[in-house]
């Protein structure tokens, strides 16, 4: 699932482009799930356990944080090594990076460590311990340590690059949705090319969801902790999940925020094609606000009409870009992101009915990727560790033919997402490395303490589905549900009743009696004046 990253409610939500392709499609040669721990994964299960108790020993040493973090006091750095390999824990070691706020209430309050995974695949979580200053976060930021991490591959853990980053954000670009031949063929180049690319970096296989699931409970053994308290939010929802199957005794308190469906049939292929399909309800959802606000934004009284406002942009763009960067593929990008959030509406709608207003300005300032060398090779990186983690977590399909049917199939009936999401995933079709068999995610009663699950009923980038079908794969979970909303990450965000559930978890480990609890939408966002 392809993330678009943001500080949100927690400081962090990760927005993926996952999406299940249609039920008759069957794109990918049968596969059982891993069934984990099992003989087959006894190497590496070994190799957890050596890497554990070394790292218990070793801890982490706390310091300021390097310059490159952007992160002054009273946020602490550290590094916990960790195996490339699993199975072979004695050989190369990669460094993965950590961040920590001290728990900033009395001692007797002190609870432990809070582990915190933006998701992804590719969010660095290394600023999350910000979000104790945060007025939602200040209780769970007096009586924890927040911690934060870049996972392997991620920022300064031992960092993976498919493409040269000065290459890899180019702008302006057309995005068709529904694309003629000649540009198929175009991405399909591209895609081989960005597959090659990855291939050049030594180990791309270990990066995974597994080895994710592993370096969190050598992170757990560093920092000290008998047992885990974590919360993951979107792609960190399925780390987590993998995290409960391998080592459920290790398990304190998680949070499972925006879950991924984590079936075995939908990783990952169909999971993006069921993104691209919600992604269509949200954009349908962001259109209907924008026509209720009319009055301040002039775009249109009914959704269709908005529709024609942004394709006419779109069309203007495509012939003269703004500001010589924003063409109809940075529109889009843009605009996907009032998919994830709605507090990004207010200004989107701003800028759209500026722009047709004649004033430039807002849209370019909005919709031009980020420039420079560190937001380019963040960018690149991120998108690098994206690819290797999905493509190397399960079968993909190799022929072309099969995307091609799936999406345009599912184009008809929503455009918005489904080829832009298409090409982010396509060089798993051409991927070199063995891909891994999906975990198969669940657990047994009384395996686990309670865990919590939240979930936006309208989520797009990681649909409401997958929140039911991790309830049910996590024997004593409970779902709580944002009834009528569609924000990604919603634990410490607007919601108060949410946040009432969330906290009384993290804080007392209580969850509601029943299997499941709703919440009334939070308010929708105030348009700009």
């Amino acid at each position: 699932m392809r993330h678009a990253l943001r500080a949100t409610s927690v400081l962090c939500a990760a927005a993926g482009t996952l999406v299940l392709s249609a039920p008759a499609a069957s794109p990918v040669s049968p596969a059982s799930p891993v069934p984990l721990p099992g003989p087959a994964a006894a190497p590496e299960q070994a190799g957890v356990a050596v890497a554990a108790a070394r790292a218990a020993v070793a801890g982490i040493t706390w310091g300021p944080c390097p310059a490159v973090e952007e992160l002054d006091d009273p946020v602490r750095c550290g590094t916990v090594s960790v195996p490339l390999d699993y199975a072979h824990p004695s050989g190369k070691r990669i460094e993965l990076t950590v961040s920590r706020v001290a728990a900033r209430g009395k001692k007797s309050e002190r609870q432990g460590a809070f582990v915190f995974n933006p998701g992804g695949p590719g969010g660095n979580g290394m600023y999350f311990p910000l979000a104790g200053a945060m007025p939602e976060w200040k209780r769970i930021g007096a009586a924890y340590d927040l911690i934060g991490y870049a996972p392997r591959g991620v920022g300064r853990s031992a960092p993976i690059s498919c493409q040269d980053p000065k290459r890899f954000a180019k702008a302006p670009t057309q995005a068709p949705t529904h694309p003629s031949a000649s540009y198929k063929k175009e991405r399909v180049a591209q895609a081989r090319s960005y597959a090659a690319g990855c291939a050049k970096n030594p180990g791309i296989e270990h990066y995974t969801t597994l080895a994710n699931a592993r370096d969190l409970e050598v992170l757990r053994a560093a920092l000290g902790e008998p047992k885990l308290t974590y919360m993951g939010a979107s792609y960190g929802t399925y780390i987590g999940a993998v995290y409960a199957r391998l080592f459920p005794s290790h398990v304190r308190r998680m949070v499972f925020d925006s879950a991924v469906d984590p079936a075995p049939e939908r990783i990952w292929y169909r999971d993006n094609l069921e993104q691209s399909a919600a992604f269509e309800g949200r954009w349908l959802d962001f259109r209907t606000w924008v026509a209720k606000h009319d009055g301040t934004y002039h775009l249109g009284t009914t959704p269709e009409e908005v529709l024609r406002s942004y394709e006419k942009v779109r069309a203007e763009l495509a012939h003269e870009p703004a500001g010589g960067k924003v063409g109809p593929g940075q529109l889009q990008s843009a605009f996907l992101q009032a998919g994830y959030y709605d507090d990004y509406w207010p200004m989107r709608a701003a800028a759209l009915s500026a722009y047709l207003k004649g004033d430039p300005k807002p849209l370019i300032g909005q919709a031009t990727p980020p420039s420079g060398a560190r937001a380019e090779q963040e960018n690149e990186n991120g998108t690098a560790v994206y690819t290797a983690v999905e493509c190397n977590d399960a079968p993909w399909p190799t022929d072309f033919r099969v995307w091609d049917r799936d999406n345009t199939a599912l184009a008809k009936k929503a455009p918005f997402e489904t080829w832009d999401n298409a090409w982010m995933n396509l060089p798993c079709a051409y991927w070199s490395t063995p891909r891994q068999r999906p975990v198969d995610v669940r657990t047994a009663p009384g395996e686990l303490p309670p865990t919590l699950i939240l979930a936006a009923e309208r989520d797009a980038a990681t649909p409401y589905t997958g929140a039911r079908e991790l309830n049910r794969r996590i024997a004593g979970s409970v779902l709580v549900t944002e009834r009528n909303a569609g924000t990604h990450g919603i634990g410490g965000g607007a919601n108060a009743c949410v946040n009432g559930y969330f906290d009384a978890y993290v804080l007392e480990g209580r969850v509601p009696e029943r299997r499941g609890a709703s919440c009334a939408a939070h308010a929708e966002p105030t348009p700009l004046k």
